[in-house]
Order: C-alpha cells, then structure tokens, then sequence
C-alpha cells in the first residue's frame, strides 16, 4: 500500500453499487417505505442505494452518472479516474470534496454535481463500463479549463499523462483544433510547462518552483542516472545534467521505515557521485521563496563538470531496458489518432 499510494494508475475498486429506482415489489429495488429509512440514501432524483454502499471516489462518479438518460457524459476529473487515474481523486488542493462534474442538458441543479451546456460531438464520449464518460481528450480538456490555477492545470495534464491516457504532444494537437472554445488561452498558457515523465503531482509542482520561481533551466526528471560501471544510481525526481544536481520531493510517508532507509541510501548513492542534492519535503512547496532559494543554493554549490569528467552518466548500460515513450505506446496501442482529433 506504501508505494501504490504514488502509482500515477490505479484499478478500479470491486463492490461498487449501482443506484437503482423504487421498486413497489422490493426486488430490483426499495420500496418507497424502505426508501424513505435509514437504510438507503437518495443519489439522485428517484435513483437509491444502500447506506452501506462504499465512500469512494469511483461510488460518487457512478452514482452521479445516473443522472444522465440519452444524453451527456461524466467529464473533466471524474471520467479520467474511472479511467484509472490515480490522482485526480475527487478533492480539491484545500482537501474538500469535488462535485461530479456533468455535460449535459435538462439535469437539475444539486450541490453533488457541476453542470454544464457544452456543446458536445456524438464522437467525445463513449460508455466506460456502463457509464458515459466523454473522451480522455476532451475530459483533460473540460477539467484544465475550469481550474483557476495555471500550476494546476499543468499537474491535471502531467497527471493525465503519468496514468498512460495522452501525451502532452497528443493533448497539444487536440486543443489546436479548438481555437475559439472557452477557456482556450488558460489551456495554452499551461501546456509549455507540461511534460509526459512526472510521476506526482508534487514533482511537478516542484518542478515548475524549479523553472518558475528560481528561473532554471528545465530539468530531467525520472531520469536514469547510472555510475561509471552501468549501476543504476537512482531515478531523480529532478536532474540537471549540465550543473549535476539532484532534486527529491520526499513527503511525510517517506519519513518512516525502509522507504526512509532507502531515500538516505539514495542521496548517499548521488553524492558519492559528485553529484549535489536538495530535497523537498512535505510542506514546504507552501512556501515557493523558501524553496526556489534552496534550489538556486544547490545549484550554486554544484561542480558542472564536464562529461569526461563525471563520475555518473545517463547512457545506459546494455542490460538496461529503456521503456518506450509515451507516445510510442499510445502509438503502438493504436490510441494515437483517436486522442488528437474528434
């Protein structure tokens, strides 16, 4: 469970129920003495599950998707984590619970869900295992525009990505074909800083201190560093091969147990390299100043020495396999040409 928590793709969880309609028999559903009790809630208007039904993200986007009947989709955050995407969780960055957001029309206003009168092409949604999801395209799309933080539509889109669902290259050719839609400039102005190898949502925001804040160059990051002999020294949440730098976002789950032993192993790994290192832990990204100085101090202290003259290197030995990027894999899976057009 430690490590899952960070896996950018989850499966969805088995025992979810599907809201059902007042049967007078009882059998398909309650009846409307039982449904009035403590025994069921109410999803939606005449929809109904038991109060025992699990509080999960994935229960809340089924729940709220029977509220769609011919037309409309589940969209924005919630059609990509019934996509798997681990991270959009259905919580804002102040903790608080998201509503379900909904394209559609004639659906009645209720706290549960955000409502939208978006045009919507027969081509953008598809069912996604019983329920109406619109596109991985235009569901990325639907949720950067409606973030009012630049930095937070670029961690929707790095996340998107992280979970295996488009490219950024991909995302970018799906919003050109979108010129006069609102909400189109926030998109633009996001998608230079987005990139398809983070892996958190933390490192990116961490990155974007690095980039933004402290005014560096862009950094590698998840990058394979290896020694001299082809040992893998590590997979730097941040790399800066011009300077040797190291940055690691470390959170509070890193602080305990052998995760903790491994991350001293880790940076002892990179220094004894010559390569220097700074962290960032939980709490501090608070805090972008603080931060940005940090790095600009690690760097500072860095040794840029030439390739001939490091002890690291990031060509791989032969035994190592180099995954295949992004793009190839949607490629290879055929996904390409569905995820840049309608």
């Amino acid at each position: 469970m430690e490590e899952q928590q960070w896996q950018p793709w989850c499966e969805r969880p088995s025992g979810l129920v599907v809201p059902t309609a007042i049967d007078p028999t009882g059998v398909s559903g309650p009846t409307r003495g039982q449904a009035a009790g403590p025994r069921f809630r109410q999803t939606s208007p005449g929809r109904y599950v038991r109060s025992t039904a699990p509080e999960l993200v994935e229960q809340r986007i089924l729940e709220q998707a029977h509220r769609l009947h011919r037309y409309g989709a589940v969209t924005a955050w919630a059609s990509l984590r019934w996509r798997g995407a681990h991270f959009f969780d259905g919580h804002d960055a102040a903790g608080s619970v998201r509503p379900v957001p909904l394209v559609g029309h004639k659906l009645r206003p209720d706290r549960r869900v955000h409502l939208t009168q978006d045009q919507l092409a027969p081509s953008e949604f598809v069912v996604v295992d019983g329920i109406p999801c619109t596109t991985v395209q235009r569901a990325l799309f639907d949720e950067v525009r409606r973030l009012g933080s630049w930095r937070e539509a670029v961690v929707a889109i790095d996340m998107t990505a992280a979970a295996g669902l488009i490219s950024v290259r991909l995302f970018a050719a799906y919003v050109a074909e979108r010129p006069a839609w609102t909400g189109v400039p926030f998109v633009r102005k996001a998608l230079p800083w987005a990139i398809d190898e983070s892996r958190s949502p933390q490192e990116t925001r961490m990155r974007l201190v690095w980039v933004e804040d402290a005014g560096l160059p862009p950094p590698l990051c998840n990058q394979p560093v290896f020694d001299l002999d082809g040992n893998l020294l590590g997979l730097p949440d941040l790399f800066d091969p011009a300077a040797g730098c190291v940055g690691e976002y470390d959170g509070v789950d890193h602080k305990d147990g052998r995760r903790h032993q491994r991350d001293v192993a880790r940076e002892a790994r990179f220094r004894d390299h010559g390569l220097e290192y700074f962290e960032v832990v939980g709490g501090d990204l608070r805090n972008r100043a603080m931060v940005a100085e940090r790095m600009r101090n690690a760097r500072a202290r860095a040794k840029f020495l030439p390739p001939e003259s490091c002890a690291w290197t990031l060509q791989p030995p032969a035994w190592y396999l180099v995954p295949e990027s992004l793009d190839e894999r949607l490629i290879r899976l055929g996904l390409a040409d569905s995820l840049c057009s309608t």
